[in-house]
């Protein structure tokens, strides 16, 4: 196994390893599809590529290591940085140096990348391009309500920005249609979208997002992966004597985690479930969003749970104690 660590950017990525012989090397690479395909082919077959996760940025790189069978695992700064103690200074060169000797230590620690499919990378582009289109939307609507306060208005202006909103409005009603049709053509994101969806409180917009984040739930395949992810799962606090109260995570997705709060908002008005669990709680004095951020994660587990069954949600059902056994109607019969 040899490690090659990379540090990347848009333009190009600085390579560090080890020769046969124990000599460091350095590499430079541009970000591009020939120098990247170039460099790939002259690795050896029991490569492992250690790269910080930089975004975009690394997504050609992931793509072709995929193509050509090596395996890649990106791995955040934050990650890297804090597994080394206190280290002074900072160059590409040296950073790349400290990326490699992250995956020899911790090679047993690393999840290799695969990229995701055609449909997955079209939906999450455009599900990005909806967000920007309604936050902007948003933003004009917000300035348009405090110009109303002015003493004297702008008539051309107001024109304008009413033309301009009816094509963000339109621009967004087409976004839409176009990510139902991918989800349509695709046969299990469809089973998957329309079983999440028979859940009180979750649209189309969190159902999408859950789709892309998951990985249509393969990539994240639990509700306990889930919650972690969205930074709805809370997490021990506790020292010595001192024992704190459990907290989540400041490191998860915080697009997701408001969605998800937004669709828990939903659920406890309109859910029948949700809402006696909302009471339950209330009584409990337990404070409003430790109460949200609990449906949040009942939420999900709830979706899990109806992915793993295929059986869409339905608040009357009950939930018996799997201990003990009970007799159902047909099998009185039958006695």
């Amino acid at each position: 196994m040899q490690v090659y660590g990379i540090d990347l950017s848009m333009e190009k990525f600085d390579v560090n390893y080890l020769t046969s012989d124990g000599k460091e090397k350095n590499l430079i690479v541009k970000n591009a599809i020939k120098p990247i395909e170039k460099f790939l082919s002259s690795l050896p077959t029991d490569a492992i590529i250690c790269a910080e996760y930089t975004g975009i940025y690394g997504d050609l790189l992931v793509y072709l290591c995929n193509q050509l069978d090596i395996a890649i695992s990106l791995v955040p700064g934050y990650t890297i940085r804090h597994s080394l103690g206190l280290v002074k200074g900072k160059t590409d060169s040296a950073d790349a140096r400290n990326i490699r000797e992250y995956g020899e230590r911790f090679s047993d620690k690393l999840v290799y990348k695969t990229y995701d499919y055609e449909e997955i990378v079209e939906l999450k582009e455009l599900h990005t391009l909806r967000a920007q289109l309604v936050k902007l939307r948003k933003s004009l609507l917000t300035n348009e309500s405090g110009r109303k306060k002015m003493p004297m208005q702008c008539i051309s202006v107001h024109s304008h920005l009413q033309q301009v909103l009816l094509k963000i409005g339109q621009e967004i009603e087409d976004i839409e249609e176009e990510i139902t049709t991918i989800i349509a053509i695709n046969k299990p994101m469809t089973e998957n979208y329309e079983l999440i969806t028979s859940i009180t409180g979750i649209g189309p917009v969190i159902a999408t997002d859950l789709i892309i984040k998951t990985g249509n739930f393969k990539t994240i395949d639990s509700a306990r992966k889930a919650a972690s992810y969205a930074g709805v799962c809370p997490f021990p606090n506790s020292s010595g004597k001192m024992v704190g109260k459990a907290k989540t995570s400041p490191f998860g997705d915080k697009k997701l985690k408001t969605l998800l709060y937004m669709g828990a908002r939903a659920a406890v008005k309109h859910n029948k479930e949700y809402k006696l669990y909302y009471q339950r709680k209330e009584l409990e004095g337990k404070p409003y969003f430790l109460i949200m951020n609990n449906v949040a994660n009942k939420m999900l587990r709830t979706v899990y749970s109806i992915i793993k069954s295929r059986v869409p949600y339905n608040e009357n059902h009950l939930c018996y104690d799997p201990r003990e056994k009970y007799v159902t109607s047909s099998e009185k019969k039958v006695a």
